[in-house]
């Protein structure tokens, strides 16, 4: 009979490496970006639709929705090229903790203030167009 490479406890692995992932910045950029870009939709989707139903002649709420599809995806991308570029010894170096808590930050305030922005700046020149 051959003999198994792994020993009968090798089902068993300590915590630390079963519920921990290996750190790797560009990884978590890219999760945060996928994620912010989902919030950033449904906000979005939410905002615009209210703006429409309290003005339906009016077409400034789907053109504020083109220009936030427009500007969000290049400025968000532009967050998780900037993380794609390391190699992979940088990748899981524990000192860009705080710069990419800064990008993290950075792209969760685009995501969900962007779209009340834009949408409001459009409303303000609604309203002074009569």
């Amino acid at each position: 009979m051959a003999k198994s490479s792994s020993p009968a406890h090798a089902w068993h692995t300590p915590a630390r490496s079963r519920s921990a992932r290996p750190l790797d910045w560009r990884k978590r950029m890219s999760d945060t970006v996928a994620y912010a870009l989902l919030v950033y939709t449904a906000l979005q989707i939410t905002v615009t639709t209210h703006a429409m139903s309290s003005d339906n002649a009016s077409m400034l709420p789907l053109f504020a929705l083109v220009v936030l599809v427009a500007g969000i995806i290049p400025l968000l991308r532009h967050y998780e090229r900037h993380w794609e570029r390391l190699d992979d010894a940088a990748a899981a170096d524990p000192a860009f903790s705080p710069m990419y808590r800064r990008d993290q930050i950075s792209v969760w305030l685009f995501a969900i203030g962007l779209p009340f922005v834009v949408t409001g700046l459009f409303n303000a020149i609604r309203m002074m167009l009569g």
